[in-house]
């Protein structure tokens, strides 16, 4: 008859048991978090400069890390996101107008959208306010809209990673602002305007100035500038106005953000971007009372 063999005793058989991992009790570990020298287990262990921490120590670490951020503030990202969105805004937009007027050259012609959204400063004068923003949105013909959104593309993936989204939004939309604003203080009242390019040409500003503040060869941008308005007083049915008045707002915001001063940079730029659209707003309402004397006179 055969005896079975007696159990050999565990390799921890008379040696204290292993305490638990902190956020794993149930599993025992010789290993412990070289920060807070909490038992962890290997999962819960991440390789830091000096030995392994736990989860919960390099978390509390990274809160203390200063990130990397731009001259202009913003952290570090790695691909635009706004941009891509405004440009498919815009395109949404023009595919709307083009299937209500059955067409991608004359879009404009039969469409409620594009009539409901175009700038007409006459029209902002009866509190058609919405104008004033839409019309940025509207392009006459495929053609327009696809210079417009080559030129967004490529001035504004790397603004956005310059300023960070919030700070382009804000500088985007006060752009077309400033470029609606400008029809509607020195164009005739019943001038018609759509078209992106005062938000773009905000845009060139802006990067004229970045390219002044960091220094870097100003030849290329000054070519695009010479070009772009090359290209405004030789086409017809282009607004010099708007694309002034874009530029204009661009830059000094870029400006704003670019040289105000490390420590209160977030309230500089704040202020920069509040006092630009009270101004803004104020020349619209004087603008406004003006067409509504004319209005009320005619």
């Amino acid at each position: 008859m055969t005896v079975p063999p007696s159990p050999s005793p565990g390799p921890d058989a008379g040696s204290p048991a292993l305490p638990g991992c902190v956020r794993h009790p149930d599993r025992p570990t010789g290993l412990r978090c070289t920060r807070c020298e909490r038992p962890a287990c290997p999962e819960c262990l991440r390789e830091a400069a000096v030995g392994y921490q736990c989860v919960d120590c390099v978390r509390e670490g990274n809160r203390h890390v200063r990130r990397p951020v731009t001259v202009a503030g913003a952290e570090l990202v790695s691909k635009p996101i706004v941009a891509p969105v405004l440009i498919a805004l815009n395109v949404l937009v023009f595919v709307i107008t083009a299937i209500q007027s059955r067409s991608i050259m004359t879009n404009y012609d039969g469409s409620d959208l594009f009539l409901d959204w175009f700038m007409r400063p006459i029209l902002v004068a009866t509190g058609e306010w919405w104008r004033l923003v839409t019309n940025g949105f509207l392009h006459d013909g495929i053609a327009h809209l696809g210079v417009n959104m080559l030129a967004l593309w490529f001035l504004g993936r790397d603004l956005e990673l310059l300023l960070g989204r919030g700070r382009f939004i804000a500088s985007y939309v006060l752009s077309l602002l400033g470029g609606s604003v400008a029809i509607m203080l020195f164009d005739e009242p019943m001038t018609a305007a759509v078209g992106a390019s005062g938000a773009i040409y905000g845009l060139l500003g802006g990067l004229l100035v970045a390219v002044l503040k960091l220094k870097l060869n100003i030849g290329p941008v000054l070519g695009v500038i010479a070009l772009n308005v090359a290209i405004t007083f030789s086409v017809p049915n282009i607004s010099f106005l708007a694309h002034a008045g874009g530029f204009v707002v661009g830059a000094a915001l870029m400006a704003a953000m670019l040289y105000a001063p490390a420590k209160q940079r977030g309230m500089w730029q704040l202020g920069a971007f509040v006092a630009t659209a009270v101004v803004l707003a104020g020349l619209t309402f004087y603008r406004y009372n003006e067409l509504q004397a004319l209005l009320l006179g005619g």
